[in-house]
């Protein structure tokens, strides 16, 4: 974990309840590869954003929101350019938290209570005050509400490919028809094989992915008519309400909220 705030310090290997860290994300540590922790850990995005990748998952963390990561559950990482991040770190057992990958909209007040903890130095001894204050913040973080801001994915090499590559080229790849092609199969086969791996049909899981792609361009600052050609939308209204289906907001709406949050 060199090179991301860190110092060198490792989390695991000490008792503590909760050890929380700020993270300053530069050019060159953008990905962190797979990789596990003794401890379930929580990513909170602070500014720009985060994707978690896990064998069934790809779960966007953009500002305000965190994904919790469970102890022993292979990861990784990928963040965009000049993000800030908290890693906390949490003790197995130390509180009920879901034993799956999730993201998790935190309130301020679990906020405030995490950049409390990254402040005070790692390794320092736990003083009665920084006790209570991991206690609040181990009665507020189960009440904090999942969102469904996760693409589910498999190990299945066509739907690692299918969602890599869409990821990657969102435009280009936008039909069942295309894939079955590519795959030499028929398009029911595809359907199928979709949901068995995924729970969504092709459709809906298609509309998952743009929403995670769309986040992550408008949050890096590209306009909302930027992101809906890159997804390869001929109408920005269709964009917009895709986004509004999938947020409940406009994407103009969404991003100022998150502006006004991060403040």
């Amino acid at each position: 974990m060199r090179g991301l705030g860190l110092e060198g310090f490792d989390p695991d290997s000490r008792p503590d309840a909760a050890a929380a860290f700020h993270v300053q994300v530069v050019e060159d540590e953008q990905r962190i590869p797979r990789h596990h922790h003794r401890k379930g850990q929580l990513i909170l995005a602070l500014r720009g954003a985060i994707v978690c990748e896990v064998d069934n998952a790809m779960l966007m963390v953009p500002p305000q929101y965190a994904v919790w990561i469970p102890g022993q559950l292979p990861h990784s990482n990928r963040a965009t350019p000049g993000a800030q991040l908290c890693f906390l770190f949490i003790e197995p057992g130390a509180l009920s938290l879901p034993d799956y990958c999730c993201t998790l909209k935190i309130s301020p007040l679990v906020r405030e209570l995490i950049l409390t903890l990254a402040a005070k130095h790692p390794g320092e001894p736990v003083l009665p005050a920084t006790a209570r204050l991991i206690a609040v913040l181990f009665d507020e973080l189960p009440r904090q509400p999942q969102e469904q801001l996760q693409l589910p994915v498999s190990p299945h090499p066509k739907i690692r490919l299918m969602s890599e590559t869409m990821a990657e080229e969102p435009a280009a790849w936008q039909t069942l028809a295309q894939w079955a092609q590519r795959f030499a199969m028929s398009e029911r086969n595809l359907a199928r094989l979709v949901v068995k791996e995924t729970g969504l049909s092709f459709r809906r899981w298609r509309h998952q992915l743009q929403l995670i792609v769309a986040l992550q361009l408008l949050i890096s600052g590209q306009s909302v008519q930027q992101a809906a050609q890159a997804l390869g939308y001929d109408s920005t209204t269709a964009f917009i309400t895709m986004f509004k289906k999938g947020l409940g907001q406009t994407p103009a709406r969404y991003i100022a909220s998150l502006a006004m949050t991060s403040r």
